[in-house]
């Protein structure tokens, strides 16, 4: 990842926190790949649980796979959403086992206009041998 595309130095970090940055991106990338699939289990395939999100100043915690509700994506297509697009990817602290990124996207219509822009604070970890999104903040 280009060094203008962090807030840290990675250099600063433990030893494999630039691997770790490539897994955690990979990660992201592939919930969306499933966002945008409207693929519900294989986003949850691709969460740690317990899963938090902090929404304001509420945290929602998810203990289990299963928590959107079966009319998500139909509520989210009627607003005309089409598919979800990253705008920016950026790295707030990196360790082997934990990264936090800064993750600007927007949701877009069948055209590519976006109808909003979301900026949020993703923590990515390594549990039992595999990467996935513990807690999102919006």
């Amino acid at each position: 990842m280009p060094t203008d595309q962090l807030f840290v130095d990675l250099a600063q970090h433990a030893e494999g926190a630039t691997d770790a940055v490539e897994r955690a991106i990979e990660c992201i990338e592939a919930f969306t790949v499933r966002f945008n699939a409207r693929d519900l289990a294989g986003m949850d395939a691709l969460l740690h649980f317990p899963h938090a999100i902090v929404s304001g100043g509420k945290l929602i915690l998810w203990e289990r796979p299963g928590q959107h509700s079966a009319t998500f994506f139909d509520e989210l297509e009627a607003t005309g959403w089409q598919h979800t697009s990253y705008r920016r990817k950026q790295v707030v602290l990196a360790t082997p086992e934990k990264v936090h990124l800064f993750v600007e996207y927007s949701r877009d219509d069948r055209i590519g206009n976006p109808l909003s822009i979301h900026r949020n604070l993703w923590i990515v970890t390594l549990d039992n041998g595999r990467w996935g999104i513990k807690l999102r903040s919006h």
